[in-house]
């Protein structure tokens, strides 16, 4: 009788021993990964993710992992915005001696939420997987996202947990970028009329899966500022003041909760900026990024902000 056919063999490879790929050299003094799967979620497409180094590294690299934003329903893992691509955002980050970790996550027209935060929790086991294969440390990581992946990654550095439990990556710092942090209090912080928090074609209701008025424990629970506790890491939260798809008030409110938990953070309204740092000079939008790094460096080298 032949032996039972080994279904076992039929799964996708697990993410965590297959072959990294060749590092292509896009830029002086960098070297990048692309392409490497993390997570294969069942009958799904494998998530993947790029890893931005130094081309030389002394010791163990401390680690931003960068979650992109496109209102939870498109962007790309490569693309911190399209008015910081002449910034070359990442090659200056491994420049500057970091680990540039830059994942995919399942969007809303794919699975909804918390299936984002499921997938950002498989980044802990693969992180320390690959520590020693590309030289980082794992225990020095920051979170730093735009817009949706602002909001993804705040909710990841307050420990949100998806569907299945899975811890989120133990962070030391979150820089958040115009990020939404309340989905329960946008038709407030908006002009009156411009959002309905019962219509079911929202941004927000895709990502939840149903208007925000239909399911108000799953929007609270998709909210940052409704999920910081005091043992929350410290947080810079740039916003800009002419925001026009996420309101001031929503970065405002983050900071407040985070404040009333003793977290400490860094607020900054940028004068003059909308959505994306429309309205900004190249030099002020420089700006932001530089200050990003600084907060970076201060809390991966020891000496975090207070409150």
């Amino acid at each position: 009788m032949a032996a039972p056919f080994p279904f076992e063999l039929l799964g996708p490879p697990d993410p965590l021993t297959l072959p990294l790929p060749a590092a292509e050299r896009p830029a002086e003094g960098v070297r990048l990964l692309r392409g490497v799967p993390y997570h294969i979620p069942a009958g799904q497409r494998p998530l993947e993710l790029d890893v931005w180094l130094p081309a030389e590294a002394a010791g163990p690299l401390p680690v931003v992992v960068y979650v992109h934003g496109g209102a939870w329903r498109g962007g790309h893992r490569s693309d911190m915005g399209p008015l910081v691509r002449d910034l070359e955002p990442f090659a200056r980050l491994a420049r500057a001696g970091f680990a540039v970790v830059c994942p995919d996550y399942r969007l809303s027209g794919e699975e909804v939420f918390p299936a984002q935060l499921d997938d950002l929790a498989r980044l802990t086991p693969w992180l320390a997987a690959r520590s020693a294969e590309l030289g980082t440390d794992p225990a020095r990581t920051v979170l730093w996202g735009a817009s949706a992946g602002g909001h993804l990654a705040a909710l990841a550095a307050l420990g949100a947990t998806g569907a299945f439990g899975d811890p989120a990556p133990e962070v030391l710092g979150c820089v958040v970028w115009y990020g939404p942090a309340d989905l329960t209090a946008l038709a407030d912080d908006f002009p009156p009329g411009r959002f309905d928090p019962a219509d079911p074609a929202t941004f927000e209701a895709l990502l939840l899966g149903a208007a925000p008025a239909d399911v108000p424990a799953l929007a609270r629970a998709a909210s940052p500022a409704l999920r910081v506790t005091g043992g929350a890491p410290p947080f810079l939260v740039l916003h800009g003041a002419d925001d026009s798809l996420v309101p001031v008030e929503q970065g405002r409110r983050l900071a407040a909760a985070l404040r009333a938990q003793g977290v400490p953070v860094d607020f900054r309204e940028i004068p003059g900026a909308d959505h994306l740092w429309v309205g900004l000079t190249a030099e002020a939008t420089a700006d932001c990024f530089d200050a990003s790094l600084a907060f970076v460096r201060s809390v991966t080298s020891g000496a975090a902000p207070t409150a």
